[in-house]
């Protein structure tokens, strides 16, 4: 797996289900563009009030059962409200579809108030038993637990006592707000879709965010349109329009010639070059993600079969440490980020400080003597070509597997091959699709892989794909497992912070989780990088960041970005625009260049409901 919504992802698709989007996506990488991004601004006229976010992140499916890229569910959030939100300003649970909540003494029962009001697109009202309708859906029927299946399993019973309320009773007591994360469907449009793990939702979707999806041409674009039953306000743009570049490069061509006004993921040195172009204003914000290399520890299946083809010699957690011993990751964060970024621990990046950090005794050094020194003293016998013997004495020439889309990816590689042929290890570099890596690594096809998380603001989704329990099926459905990794050590910790209700407590509890994952030495964490992205403010402004303290307008917890903006020719109107109850509008990290006068404001308004009840 590797860059997915960490809060929503908890079962995956039988591979077969993407045999046609992935021959669609396959055909789109291996081809030149075909398509013309210029037609949008034609399209477009002037460029319209349409926010044209550039893209080469491929798109699983638009249907909130059943999609796992984070590309995929970064658009489905911004369609669908969830019961709960995560705010802008700090991560903290926010107003959803559900404006308020509380829970019992004993945490088991869980009340949501559906106020009055609340209305889906096409008009028809937004009430408990939307919630009650997804939530069962999902929990009673296996091909729809997929994206959110998680998210359910704790939960006893689900029932909308009325129109405004629902009760969730848990199993046990649950630190995090049950309604996080838990995307609400509309049931008078999905109770009569005949198969709703295979629907696409590709057009004129009734939803209840801020934008709902009109249109997508897979491979191509997304267009989303402004909803203007979104109770907080309807967007001060027209629409959203994702559009398809072949690579980071094109992006940020579009970007200079205004075919576009956002982009993201930016490479250090297109973050530089960017810096100062006239129109072009660049955000560095903190990011939420990690990039690491993962090692095949020996994957199994639910069953707890032999699943893939990794080295079976990789099942020595001895010969996996020494091979984190001979990766810098200093080195790499110094020259392939040119240190936009922080040096990687455990998979919890420091924006969320609570859960951030291991001991420093803990770390593993990068250290190339003392890994040739532990690979001989496990038996690793050097062979007369350089490249050590395994102990069933073939040689140790591994794979390691990354993603086309991604040049950091073939940049680390340069320097892995050089270190791991310093400890006598051979390494055999391929670049694959983003959909490809996905499917060979849930099926632990590979000895080595890039792969990376967007981390949410509760980690008990994370830590849940590390159980024992969460060994896919043998064919790639089912549970997900992040690291194809087993550890009843690690299992008791996990249970030990779910059921703590005492934040110090499981915070330590949690710490400690992360912590042995990184000593197994089955994900080593290279670094946090900064979200580096750049957008034209001769045309937008207004962009919300989470957190609001150095935060990123891209990659968030919500819509708060994309939905803030507001076209530089509007801007007089922001004043007595009716801003969004409940969103803070940090539009200072916005800047506006008029004749050389850079204009900030910032305004915040909270909502006087439950923001900080939970």
């Amino acid at each position: 797996m590797f860059d997915t919504q960490s809060s929503s992802t908890a079962r995956r698709r039988p591979l077969g289900r993407l045999a046609l989007s992935l021959t669609v996506s396959a055909a789109v990488a291996a081809a030149p563009l075909a398509f013309a991004p210029a037609a949008f601004a034609a399209e477009d006229g002037d460029g319209g009030n349409y926010l044209r976010i550039a893209t080469s992140a491929d798109i699983d499916t638009l249907n909130p059962f059943t999609a796992v890229l984070g590309s995929s569910t970064g658009i489905l959030t911004l369609a669908y409200e969830r019961l709960v939100e995560w705010g802008a300003a700090d991560n903290a649970p926010v107003p959803g579809a559900a404006s308020e909540w509380k829970t019992s003494d004993d945490g088991l029962t869980w009340d949501f108030t559906f106020p009055e009001g609340r209305k889906w697109s096409d008009g028809e009202p937004l009430t408990a038993n939307d919630a009650e309708w997804t939530l069962n859906a999902i929990q009673t029927d296996p091909d729809l637990q997929q994206a959110s299946g998680g998210l359910v399993a704790n939960m006893k019973s689900i029932e909308a006592t009325s129109d405004t309320n629902l009760r969730i009773v848990l199993k046990e007591p649950q630190p995090q707000n049950p309604g996080n994360s838990m995307m609400v469907l509309p049931e008078h449009i999905w109770k009569d879709i005949k198969d709703p793990a295979e629907y696409r939702n590709a057009e004129d979707s009734v939803g209840s965010g801020p934008f709902t999806i009109a249109k997508w041409d897979e491979g191509q674009s997304v267009e989303l349109k402004a909803n203007p039953n979104f109770w907080r306000g309807a967007p001060k743009i027209d629409g959203i329009r994702f559009v398809y570049y072949k690579n980071a490069d094109a992006q940020v061509q579009a970007l200079k010639s205004g075919e576009v006004d956002i982009v993201s993921g930016l490479l250090p040195a297109q973050y530089e070059s960017l810096k100062g172009v006239e129109g072009i204003t660049v955000n560095a914000g903190a990011g939420r993600r990690y990039t690491s290399v993962a090692i095949n520890p020996g994957a199994k299946d639910a069953t707890g079969a032999p699943l893939g083809d990794g080295n079976p010699a990789l099942q020595d957690p001895t010969l996996r440490r020494a091979i984190f011993m001979a990766i810098d990751n200093k080195t790499l964060l110094e020259k392939v980020l040119q240190g936009l970024g922080t040096l990687g621990q455990t998979e919890v990046p420091p924006v969320y400080p609570n859960y951030f950090g291991i001991d420093e005794d803990k770390v593993i050094p990068f250290d190339i003597d003392g890994a040739n020194a532990l690979l001989d003293e496990a038996g690793y016998v050097m062979g007369p070509d350089g490249i050590r013997l395994d102990k069933q004495g073939a040689p140790l020439n591994l794979r390691l597997m990354g993603r086309s889309s991604n040049p950091q990816h073939a940049q680390i590689s340069e320097y892995m091959v050089s270190w791991l042929k310093e400890i006598g290890i051979g390494l055999n570099v391929a670049m694959y699709s983003d959909n490809q890596v996905n499917d060979d690594s849930t099926l632990g096809k590979y000895d080595l892989y890039f792969t990376g998380w967007g981390i949410g603001p509760d980690p008990d989704f994370q830590l849940s794909i590390n159980r024992c329990s969460s060994y896919p099926n043998a064919d790639g459905s089912g549970n997900l497992s992040e690291n194809n990794w087993c550890d009843p050590k690690f299992d008791a910790l996990f249970d030990k912070q779910h059921g703590e209700l005492d934040p110090a407590k499981r915070a330590d509890y949690v710490k400690q989780a992360f912590a042995t994952i990184y000593d197994a030495s089955v994900n080593n964490v290279i670094w946090y990088a900064d979200s580096l992205e750049a957008y034209r403010s001769d045309r937008f402004t207004g962009f919300v960041t989470q957190p609001a303290d150095g935060g990123v307008i891209s990659g968030q917890n919500g819509y708060w970005g994309y939905y803030s903006t507001t076209p530089v020719a509007d801007t007089s109107q922001l004043a007595d625009a009716g801003a969004p109850t409940g969103l803070y509008i940090g539009i200072g990290a916005a800047v506006v260049v008029l004749g050389g006068l850079a204009v900030f404001l910032i305004a915040r308004r909270r909502a006087a409901t439950s923001d900080d009840r939970a």
